[in-house]
Order: C-alpha cells, then structure tokens, then sequence
C-alpha cells in the first residue's frame, strides 16, 4: 500500500509541473487553440500557429481557421492563373499586410522554417509566385494580418486556462475543413485533461 501511494503522489507530481511548465512550451510551430474561457473576441474559437516565438520580445502567429469570403483571384487581378482558393484572416494586426503558409521539400528563399516542410513568408515575389503557380490549397495559404502579443503576455494568458497548447501538425495547417478546426481540436484537448485526470486517480484496494 505504501509503494502504491508513493507512485500515486509522483504521478501527481509530474501532472502539476506539467500544468505549469505549460506556458514554458511556448515556441515556433506550437499550435494554441482557444478556450471557452478566452473572453476575447479577436480570438473567439481560434486556432493558432505560431510562426514567431521570442521570450524577451513576444509572440506572433496566424489564425488557421478564419476563412474569408476573398479569393485570391481578387487579390491578384493580373495573375490568370490564380486559383479561386479563400483568403484567410490571419488575425487582427497589420491587416493590409499578407503572409503565407507553404510546404516545401527544401527552404524556399525569403521564408522561415516553422516545423516539417512547413514555412512562412511575408516576401511578396514568393508568394506571387505561388498563386502563379496555382498551388493547391493542401501546400499554400495566404493570410491577412496576424495576432500578436508582447513579451510575456501570451505566457499569462496561458497560465489563465486561454489556450490550450498542441504540437503542429502539417495535416492541421493545411485541414480541409478549418470551419470545424476548432470544434475538433477542442474536444481532442478536452480529452486528453480529462485522461491526464484519470490517470492520477487512486484506485480503491480491496
């Protein structure tokens, strides 16, 4: 019984340092998915990667599920060959300005590496050159603005329960369905506290 409650009380242990090590995971290629308790509305149901990480300056990153009723053929008039793919709402800083999500076998000139073959550009040869180059919506998504948060703040918002933090994943940048992005992603978190809960649980002995 003893040996029980010692691997019961160290498994309670490393459930609370994970909790609040949480904000300390922060980083480029991190995913934040917004919580019910997030009251802002900029960020209402978002999910975010973040494409720029700097403890001592902050944070930045885009929405991935805020599509608009814009097409790039709009965006880009005099390129024939743009696709009639949405863009998307970044978020609500800088919003004339425009960045880009690709996927690339190697690192394309003028673009940052966020995790696997995923990169993000703000240059606006490259990204014309890829709405030239019709490039499917599954490797190439443009977006208008960004979210932004200064040094230390997303940390806190973090240790308030306002985002719950994932690894990026290509299949996540590039869903097929970002309207449900978030109801899907919210629900898989929500799962995995409630397993991380039950697995910290004593069990009655006999």
């Amino acid at each position: 019984m003893w040996r029980l409650w010692l691997i019961v009380g160290a498994l309670l242990v490393t459930a609370s340092a994970g909790q609040n090590s949480a904000a300390g995971d922060i980083g480029v290629g991190r995913l934040l998915i917004a919580t019910k308790d997030l009251g802002d509305p900029n960020f209402a149901e978002t999910v975010i990667l973040i494409v720029d990480y700097d403890s001592e300056k902050g944070a930045s990153g885009l929405i991935l599920n805020r599509r608009t009723k814009v097409a790039l053929t709009k965006l880009f008039p005099d390129l024939k060959t743009a696709p009639g793919d949405p863009v998307y709402q970044g978020g609500p800083v800088e919003v004339s300005g425009a960045q880009a999500l690709l996927r690339a076998h190697s690192k394309p000139e003028n673009a940052n590496r966020v995790f696997g073959d995923v990169y993000v550009t703000g240059s606006r040869d490259l990204i014309e050159k890829s709405v030239a180059a019709a490039s499917d919506p599954s490797s190439f998504r443009l977006y208008v603005g960004y979210g932004g948060w200064g040094a230390g703040q997303l940390e806190r918002e973090i240790d308030l329960g306002a985002w719950e933090l994932l690894n990026g994943k290509t299949s996540i940048v590039f869903d097929d369905d970002p309207d449900s992005l978030w109801s899907r992603l919210e629900e898989m978190a929500h799962s995995r506290i409630a397993m991380s809960r039950a697995a910290v649980v004593p069990r009655r002995l006999n």
